[in-house]
């Protein structure tokens, strides 16, 4: 079930005088539990138009989750057309079978974002801890109640892996932006000063 309920328009209408805009898709890949975050982020201003879950069972395939996985993706980027998509970079150690249904589910996000052209770019842990909390150690707690602050939700986001994927999205969306004002003064610079008629 979606966490938050769809806005009535995809992207705001152009304003020639707005910020950077853009909407990012966070993802917290797991096969039983992928977590989808959609956050459309206006200059240093975000706000949540999506989360939710992506479940499935273990007593199905693991082939047939991740055609549930991927096919329910595919439904969200068309619809809220994201310009990137962030997803969570998990280390699992001597866990091989975690890890590799958390490589699967992450393969099917990425095959579902390269269909429509959306780019990926994947965080660990702590570097989204610390864009969201400002330290890498946070704990859950701390992340869901920041990233409820960050986006302007009335309450924490629930449950942990729609609020994680959130954060992810949190995360690349602070840096594109940070990336785009650098990129626009350099093009400013490049162009010289603006001449004045007199």
């Amino acid at each position: 079930m979606p966490l938050l309920r769809q806005a009535p328009r995809r992207h705001p209408r152009f304003i020639p005088e707005s910020l950077f805009m853009q909407v990012v898709m966070g993802i917290d890949p797991g096969a039983a539990n992928l977590g989808f975050g959609i956050v459309r982020v206006e200059g240093s201003r975000m706000v949540a138009l999506d989360g939710g879950v992506v479940e499935t069972t273990p007593a199905e395939p693991m082939s047939r989750r991740l055609e549930r996985i991927h096919r329910a993706l595919a439904e969200l980027i068309a619809w809220h057309e994201p310009r990137a998509m962030a997803i969570e970079s998990v280390y699992f150690g001597k866990n091989v079978q975690s890890a590799t249904a958390v490589g699967q589910a992450c393969g099917v996000a990425m095959l579902a974002a390269a269909q429509r052209d959306v780019e990926c770019f994947s965080y660990t842990p702590q570097a989204i801890k610390m864009a969201v909390c400002g330290s890498g150690g946070a704990d859950k707690g701390q992340v869901q109640r920041m990233v409820g602050t960050l986006l302007g939700l009335p309450e924490p986001p629930s449950p942990d892996h729609a609020a994680d994927a959130l954060a992810v999205a949190i995360c690349h969306g602070g840096s594109a932006g940070h990336r785009e004002a650098v990129s626009s003064a350099g093009a400013a610079a490049a162009a010289g000063p603006e001449r004045v008629a007199g």
